[in-house]
């Protein structure tokens, strides 16, 4: 069978399931490609899954603004942040044997899982520190979310989160969107069109330079109907997220965090 007859379908279910709750898709996309390529080197896969959570995250972004969700100049921050660790993490996958690979990222998974479960998202805290940003945005309805948070910490686990984007080719919205809700005080909703915003510069930063390292080279019969399904599905999954609660949001992240993370941790021993 044609590879695009079922990599289309595909993406389109991540791309929806994805910018519902802002992580881009690649965290699912990418354990999926393990298992389906188990012959494919780390960083072949990486940089085909990072290429399609670019189109899936632009795609969502667009989607995402059209409700005006997207809280720009928080976005400009964190997207800025990611930019050094992006780069990085694109030249280091190369350095990553097949199965270290796998568990490793298994390990991520289940510990965000882990983490979610153990501190769930709660009402927006108002920070009153050093380096205070303060932010307030007005939804179509009319409800109004006004929240501050700390931007140095906020540019700061961007870094990481960077870095482990582009080194796992898993975009980093899994890791953003917690982030973003539980230490930085975003209303839920805000941050999964936020982490879309943020997750189009990163991913876009480290796919460049798996483009210019060759890594990229042969991987459009892939890449191609996977982004055709995720650039659709992102349209679907952002016009869903208006109609769910924000704690079924979390909770479809930790079940799809710990089933993935727990399968590829499995493979792996």
């Amino acid at each position: 069978m044609p590879e695009w007859l079922w990599l289309a379908p595909l993406g389109l279910v991540i791309g929806a399931y994805g910018t519902i709750i802002g992580a881009g898709g690649g965290f699912i996309l990418l354990p999926l490609l393990l298992l389906l390529y188990p012959r494919d080197s780390p960083e072949s896969i990486a940089s085909v899954s990072l290429a399609v959570v670019f189109v899936n995250a632009l795609s969502g972004t667009i989607a995402y603004a059209r409700l005006k969700r997207v809280d720009y100049a928080s976005g400009l921050l964190l997207s800025a942040a990611t930019i050094p660790g992006a780069i990085v993490g694109a030249l280091t996958t190369a350095l990553i044997p097949r199965r270290p690979f796998d568990f490793l990222v298994g390990a991520i998974l289940i510990g965000i899982s882990i983490f979610l479960m153990v501190r769930p998202s709660g009402p927006a805290r108002d920070y009153r520190g050093r380096f205070r940003l303060n932010r307030r945005m007005v939804a179509p309805d009319g409800s109004v979310h006004a929240w501050s948070y700390n931007a140095l910490l906020g540019a700061g686990v961007s870094v990481v989160i960077g870095f482990l984007s582009s080194l796992l080719g898993i975009g980093g919205g899994f890791i953003h969107v917690p982030v973003m809700v539980n230490l930085l005080s975003f209303p839920v909703h805000v941050a999964a069109a936020t982490s879309q915003f943020t997750l189009t510069v990163m991913s876009f930063v480290g796919s460049t330079v798996h483009l210019l390292t060759g890594t990229l080279t042969g991987s459009a019969p892939r890449i191609v109907p996977l982004a055709v399904g995720v650039a659709v599905g992102a349209q679907v999954g952002a016009r869903l997220a208006q109609r769910m609660h924000g704690a079924w949001i979390i909770r479809a992240l930790v079940l799809a965090l710990a089933f993935v993370g727990l399968r590829l941790i499995i493979k792996a021993l």
